[in-house]
């Protein structure tokens, strides 16, 4: 089921140029106490661990007015204004270290009634329409004063005399979106598209359990943009358009529905919630229509005839009988390949055609960069706006178009092109610096090491990747737990010096009918799988003690491994609990963790 995200932020430029121009927070002055002298410094009037700190007792024993010290301090320049250590404290204010400064080219701008706490103008954003200025955005104040955004910069001036009027940036307000776009994409889910010039469409398929739900993630979301200083209200909705309605037209910060609810919940919301045209908008005031719930009721024919059919499909989509797709953004970054076709595409050797081509734009890309490709995506938007994925991975990064080719061959089965295939993309999510490929030692005629990364490319596209490994050391002495899984073209490093079995059991089977002498000796019989082996040479023991930092268990654990073979050759790694001796360190039991040859 598809769940998406509406983020809006009503008041994106105003509160961008308010946080851009906030001056830094000056310390207050201190207001001034006498000092008295302490001639013994020993003596307190708080015992010790009763959370005194410097100046606490002159504090509460000040013999003059506090206030008249405080006016007096006031007086002084700057300057020559004590500091808070002078005062007895501990320590000065300071700014978080970690916390970037804000710049604000404007800030010298800011006059000193503004500095010293005096409410600042009204502010309206002005943009250029025509022969005449019109008011893009207001601040709250403004707003409060009736001054609508579309009204004529010259009303406003003249109905509020010493308004701060500025222009519109909509090229500032564009690279905050994108900046909260790719961190969504990083952070939050990894389809986020722009909406407009105040808003986000967010992708939650799948990813509102990693952060607690979707009512967790909404106040995630706020709290978020809260701290940027942004105001923000968020709409989540199984489409976009009811999603984007709810968001600007709903009212509350966070409103919710579920699937097949949107007529209910949009029934009440005016007409511009569908994204109309003007054109349209117009022509439903002179029908009457003012709210969405007028339109559900209404024949589509005549509804098309008098609104256009444009407005029939954004009520579609908004209830969700329409598919909308979402473009999502990609970070700057990641290569991307796009093919627009000119007639959807629905047989295999023409996807094929297609990958091959969007593969010689992405080695282009690479090869200008200095990249490989580790991990290529192909997105395939079909014509009735689903989207399908495809996903290939190599074990070194490379750039060879023939080899992606034959990757991309191997799951071409998977694709559905339903009633066509009219967009492909691709994308490089994962790269790496890949120089130029050394060729002297060729042209000699000297015969490398085998290639075996295509190899193991085409293995895992048939059986999966996680078919394929190698086995790498880990830091413990316990077997099972000094080895792990690694890519297959991995080389492990750190392997121990000591013997160990080609055959490592998943986890120690257990022995009967063991027969062995106390303490030091192999065992002379055992029974393993219901059969019974006898040996005839032995070697050990191999001593192991268990980590007692990990549990309590391990702290007297022991271990003792004996690689011994039986009369048919066959060579096994067994091991006994306890040395023989203390009964602390094991139960004697017999169990078998390997095989050798």
């Amino acid at each position: 089921m598809t769940r998406v995200a509406s983020l809006y932020l009503p008041a994106l430029s105003i509160e961008r140029l308010r946080r851009l121009e906030r001056p830094r927070a000056q310390p207050e002055p201190r207001a001034l106490s006498p000092l008295p002298v302490d001639d013994d410094p020993g003596a307190c009037s708080v015992p010790r661990g009763g959370n005194w700190r410097p100046g606490a007792r002159w504090a509460r024993e000040g013999t003059r007015d506090r206030l008249g010290v405080a006016a007096e301090a006031t007086a002084l320049p700057l300057h020559q204004q004590p500091t808070m250590r002078e005062l007895g404290r501990r320590s000065e204010a300071a700014e978080h270290p970690f916390k970037g400064r804000q710049h604000a080219p404007l800030a010298a701008t800011v006059s000193t009634a503004e500095r010293a706490g005096a409410p600042a103008p009204p502010l309206i954003l002005a943009h250029q329409t025509g022969n005449q200025q019109l008011i893009a955005a207001a601040c709250p104040a403004a707003l409060a004063l009736g001054l609508v955004p579309g009204m004529a910069v010259t009303q406003a001036r003249a109905l509020v005399p010493g308004l701060d009027i500025r222009a519109l940036d909509p090229a500032a307000d564009a690279a905050v979106l994108d900046r909260l776009a790719y961190h969504a994409v990083r952070h939050w889910t990894p389809t986020v598209a722009i909406s407009g010039p105040v808003g986000l469409w967010l992708d939650l398929t799948g990813v509102t359990h990693l952060f607690g739900g979707e009512v967790r993630f909404c106040e995630r979301l706020l709290g978020f943009c809260r701290r940027l200083g942004l105001t923000a209200r968020v709409a989540v909705a199984g489409s976009l358009g009811a999603a984007h309605a709810l968001a600007r037209f709903g009212g509350q910060p966070i409103e919710r529905i579920e699937a097949g609810r949107e007529a209910q919940a949009l029934a009440g919301l005016p007409l511009a919630a569908l994204r109309l045209t003007p054109e349209a908008l117009a022509a439903a005031t002179r029908f009457g229509l003012e709210r969405v719930g007028d339109l559900l009721p209404l024949p589509r024919g005549p509804l098309a005839r008098r609104l256009g059919l444009a407005s029939v499909r954004r009520l579609d989509e908004a209830l969700g009988r329409l598919a909308e797709p979402i473009v999502p953004v990609v970070a700057h970054e990641v290569p991307v390949a796009t093919l627009r076709l000119l007639e959807p595409i629905g047989t295999a050797e023409a996807i094929e055609q297609v990958i091959r081509d969007l593969l010689a734009d992405m080695v282009e890309q690479l090869r200008t960069r200095g990249l490989g490709a580790r991990t290529l995506v192909l997105a395939l938007d079909r014509v009735d706006g689903s989207e399908q994925r495809l996903t290939i991975g190599t074990v070194r990064a490379t750039r060879d178009a023939a080899h992606l080719a034959r990757l991309f061959h191997l799951r071409i089965e998977r694709v559905d092109p339903g009633l066509g295939i009219e967009t492909m993309r691709l994308a490089a999510l994962r790269t790496e610096p890949l120089g130029a490929t050394p060729l002297g030692g060729t042209l000699a005629g000297d015969v490398g090491p085998a290639d075996l990364s295509t190899l193991v490319d085409q293995l895992a596209g048939r059986a999966g990747p996680e078919a394929l490994f190698t086995v790498g050391a880990v830091e413990s002495d316990v077997p099972e737990r000094a080895t792990v899984r690694v890519e297959p073209m991995a080389s492990p490093q750190g392997w121990p010096a000591w013997k160990r079995p080609v055959r490592l059991l998943r986890r120690p089977e257990p022995l009967s009918g063991v027969v062995a002498l106390l303490p030091d000796h192999p065992p002379r019989r055992f029974t393993w799988r219901g059969r019974v082996h006898a040996v005839v040479a032995g070697d050990g023991p191999e001593r192991i003690h268990g980590e007692w930092w990990r549990r309590d268990g391990e702290v007297w654990a022991v271990r003792d491994y004996f690689r011994v073979e039986d009369e048919a050759g066959a060579r096994f790694w067994l091991f006994r609990r306890g040395d023989g001796v203390h009964g602390a360190t094991g139960d004697l039991s017999w169990y078998i963790h390997g095989l050798f040859g």
